[in-house]
């Protein structure tokens, strides 16, 4: 067994909506293969906005109701020590690509930070939609899109540390 867990982050825009779902479903994936000790899973938003908060109402609403309980989890900001601390991080979409990477500056940890959808074998333009001002149909595409790639990551870190 490795003497550190594997460090992950999922970062979407306000922490609310893609990467809580992002970080609930890797979680249960981990969970379900008894992997759980070997990781460190988080999520973060690029704003500050939903500091604190749940995860959206609609999205909680999308996970339960697909076997994936966010109750517990709050939103934050994703800061420059993030980008330290985190061997992956994965960011929904082409604008918190940009807004992350602008937190390292000296590009010192800009190979940990991909987009989540570099690993989903249906990519379309490689960007998670972000669910929030449409209605329930679009928090089902992204609950798809996520277990998807989720699976994929997973399996990719099972084939790169051993798991």
């Amino acid at each position: 067994m490795a003497d550190r867990p594997i460090r992950v982050l999922f970062v979407c825009l306000g922490n609310i909506c893609r990467s809580p779902l992002a970080e609930g479903v890797f979680r249960q994936k981990v969970e379900e293969l008894g992997l759980l000790e070997r990781f460190e899973i988080d999520s973060a938003g690029t704003g500050s906005w939903h500091v604190g908060q749940q995860a959206d109402a609609r999205m909680r609403s999308t996970a339960k109701r697909r076997g994936v309980n966010l109750d517990e989890l709050r939103g934050r900001q994703v800061g420059r020590d993030d980008l330290h601390g985190f061997d992956h991080v994965f960011v929904m979409d082409s604008n918190n690509l940009h807004d992350t990477l602008y937190l390292d500056p000296e590009g010192d940890h800009s190979t940990r930070v991909r987009l989540f959808r570099e690993f989903d074998p249906d990519p379309d333009d490689y960007q998670v939609p972000d669910p929030y001002y449409g209605g329930p149909d679009g928090f089902d595409h992204v609950f798809d899109i996520v277990e998807r790639t989720s699976k994929a990551i997973l399996e990719r870190f099972r084939e790169i540390y051993g798991l």
